[in-house]
């Protein structure tokens, strides 16, 4: 379960597509069918921290199976390998500004508990947040380069508290106690100020000001109703605070806040959700991230002037983090594409226009050819009631209305989030062996609007999951989808509508993969790991009072669960901390006692999602056989 994350990231609007363009099927053609293991020999790679001489880059890459440091030279030369984890993913975050130590987070066999590690110059690495049971996360380095901000939850296992490290001694200092359920935002440049986000609801939350020098906690944003605001960056010279509001609008938009006057001014307000924000090290740049109909749209300023820098023209791909080098004239990003994994390129930047990237990684495995993949179509359809519901669409090259082939409806996570545009592995795995896929962004995902998003308030397994059996119609208004071979797929909150759909519309989809998802809602809620306290109140408005144990039964599959006569698949990890084990435990066995085919995998050193190379492999491909057992062969 279930938190509900804003990605800088999101497809340029194609509105509703006719079924007659979707159904057209002139380019259909035959493609090499690609196994598992060489969808796997793709590498990928997040993060993007320069050294302090400029001439490295910082990453996390699963190149050996499990997520490690490298350092990537920005000449085009090799990665070196700077850990050697076997068994826990490692996510770099920053080199230190005057010399190559750098900070790194890890868990433990995916329990969510992270600390933060120190990897010194001779290879040693150290936690620098010790304990049981306790979370930690980085925040950012001080506008000065001598220390940086950790906030840690080893006080109070529900609230995050604010501390100072000190880059050379490491010693530390508490900033902020926090003790009324406050998520820290962001700190002023001269480190006076904390800007701090409390979330009353999903659809009402504040920002506080903590003084550092007074002690005081001051509202910087009374208001009167339902509206959201977040704190993203000071500015600069630490005189405004940057915020993203939906203050009188549909979708949130970015204004600056002027902290001596209080006065506002709106800084960008498109059509589309505001993600992020923030400025390059000195200030020079200014930059903000537009979640675009699914698809990620970055718009970067000249500070000073608010002159649009122009940007390299990159196709069809996203940009999907632009991280600026200290001295500002240096650009580490990600570009990605539903044929193309995130691939890291470096660039300088001018004073008119941006360089030439270089690339620097070749993260797909070059057996595969990048034409034998798809490319999605954001496709809209009118829902049972009416509802303009979007999606992704996923069409196998080899489809056609003489060729009819399965289908999946992809159900994402959250609730509350977004399928969006980008390459996804297993996706295109089960695409390249026959599968369309219509990654549904039903009633309830985020990125459409406050409006959209609220829907499914207190509704969860009814008119969301009736989008999902919607959908069944579009896919079969194209053509080339077999209607009796439609089946869903989908994790976390995604894998409870798979088991909503085949609990409570039991005849509509063939067959249900259902990957780490609820079956006893009443048990999920009231086992939320303690660090989510402070969305409480969110989550009880979105999904219901927590102690109401009827309704959530209500809901719940597994106390319907004599109702599922479909064939089912569990995929789960032993130590996730959001959906625990038993949730997928319990529903396999009452499933097993109808007497349907169920097909269960419990991953021991996973969590909430599956990391290891060596579990994708195992995961994917038994995704594909029960697919090919149970719903390709079921003509």
């Amino acid at each position: 379960m279930l938190q509900r994350n804003i990605l800088m990231v999101g497809i340029m609007m194609i509105g509703f597509i006719p079924i007659a363009l979707v159904a057209q099927d002139e380019d259909s053609r035959d493609v090499k069918q690609y196994t598992i293991e060489q969808f796997l020999e793709t590498t990928n790679y997040r993060g993007a921290s320069f050294s302090p001489d400029n001439l490295k880059l910082l990453v996390s890459s699963d190149a050996t199976g499990v997520y490690n440091a490298y350092a990537i030279p920005v000449d085009g030369g090799a990665p070196v390998q700077l850990t050697e984890s076997t068994t826990d993913t490692i996510s770099t975050i920053s080199y230190f500004p005057n010399d190559e130590r750098f900070l790194y987070t890890a868990d433990q066999g995916g329990n969510e508990l992270n600390h933060i590690y120190l990897r010194n110059l001779d290879g040693t690495s150290q936690d620098l947040t010790p304990g049981e049971n306790l979370k930690a996360g980085f925040v950012s380095w001080a506008d000065d380069d001598k220390s940086f901000y950790v906030i840690s939850n080893e006080r109070n296992p529900r609230f995050f508290d604010l501390y100072q490290y000190d880059a050379q001694s490491l010693e530390r200092e508490l900033v902020f106690q926090n003790d009324d359920g406050y998520s820290i935002g962001t700190v002023s440049p001269d480190g006076n100020l904390v800007a701090l986000n409390k979330t009353n609801t999903r659809d009402d939350s504040d920002i506080y000001l903590f003084n550092r020098k007074s002690g005081e906690v001051a509202h910087a944003t009374p208001h009167e109703g339902d509206v959201n605001y977040r704190a993203v960056t000071f500015s600069p010279d630490g005189q405004d605070l940057y915020i993203v509001t939906d203050a009188d609008r549909d979708f949130s938009y970015l204004i600056k806040h002027q902290l001596s006057s209080g006065d506002r001014e709106v800084v960008a307000q498109p059509d589309w959700d505001i993600a992020s924000a923030g400025f390059s090290k000195n200030g020079k740049y200014f930059l903000y991230g537009i979640n675009e109909d699914s698809r990620s749209v970055l718009k970067v300023f000249e500070s000073e002037t608010m002159q649009e820098v122009a940007l390299p023209d990159v196709g069809e791909a996203n940009i999907t983090s632009f991280n600026f080098s200290n001295d500002e004239a240096h650009v580490g990003m990600y570009l990605s594409s539903d044929k193309a994994p995130g691939d890291l390129f470096y660039m300088g930047m001018e004073t008119e226009e941006t360089a030439d990237p270089v690339k620097l990684t070749d993260s797909l495995n070059p057996e595969i050819a990048p034409d034998d993949l798809v490319e999605g179509e954001v496709v809209r359809f009118k829902s049972f009631d009416g509802l303009e519901v979007p999606g992704i669409l996923y069409k196998p090259h080899q489809a056609n209305a003489d060729n009819r082939v399965p289908a999946l409806v992809w159900v994402h996570g959250g609730p509350g989030g977004q399928s969006r545009v980008g390459y996804r592995g297993l996706i295109q795995f089960l695409v390249n062996h026959g599968y369309v896929v219509y990654a549904i962004n039903n009633r309830g995902s985020s990125g459409y609007g406050k409006e959209f998003e609220q829907l499914d308030n207190r509704n969860h397994g009814k008119n969301d999951l009736m989008d999902c059996v919607t959908s069944k119609q579009m896919l079969i208004d194209t053509g080339y989808v077999d209607p009796n071979r439609i089946g869903i797929i989908g994790g976390s909150y995604g894998g409870y509508m798979t088991l909503a759909a085949l609990t409570f519309q039991p005849e509509e989809f063939e067959i249900g993969v259902d990957i780490f998802g609820i079956s006893n809602w009443h048990r999920t809620v009231q086992n939320i790991p303690p660090w989510w306290e402070a969305q409480r109140k969110a989550l009880e408005k979105e999904l219901g009072d927590f102690d109401d144990e009827a309704y959530f039964k209500s809901i719940s599959p597994l106390f319907h669960s004599d109702q599922i006569v479909k064939p089912l698949m569990v995929l789960q990890g032993a130590n996730d901390p959001r959906v625990i084990k038993e949730e997928s435990d319990d529903i396999v066995a009452a499933v097993l006692s109808n007497g349907v085919p169920v097909e269960y995998i419990v991953f021991e050193d996973e969590g909430h999602g599956f990391r290891k190379k060596a579990n994708q492999l195992r995961g994917y491909r038994a995704i594909l056989d029960f697919c090919d057992q149970h719903l390709k062969k079921a003509k």
